[in-house]
């Protein structure tokens, strides 16, 4: 089964909430901004019922090259997760 595109993701919800596209997408748009700055600023977001962004730290750790099997250092560096909310997971098992 071949995941959801974006343009039918965009439809399906144009679709659903009759909404042009443009509006839809233009929403989409405003939640990520929004999302990509309450990261930065508090280290979290929550999207309702769906589940959270979390900023989080990786340590400097030792690696391996795949190709060639020398250790190589691995720096620190900050990541963000998506993390599911529980009522999605209980949905989806």
């Amino acid at each position: 089964m071949a995941k959801m595109s974006k343009a039918q993701s965009v439809a399906v919800l144009a679709d659903k909430t009759g909404l042009s596209k443009k509006d839809v997408m233009g929403f989409l748009s405003a939640l990520h901004d929004l999302a990509v700055k309450e990261v930065k600023k508090s280290g979290q977001f929550v999207v309702a019922d769906l589940g959270k962004l979390v900023k989080s730290h990786r340590k400097a750790r030792m690696g391996r090259n795949p190709a060639t099997g020398a250790a190589i250092k691995i720096a620190a560096k900050t990541v963000v997760k998506f993390r599911v909310s529980k009522p999605v997971k209980d949905s989806l098992l």
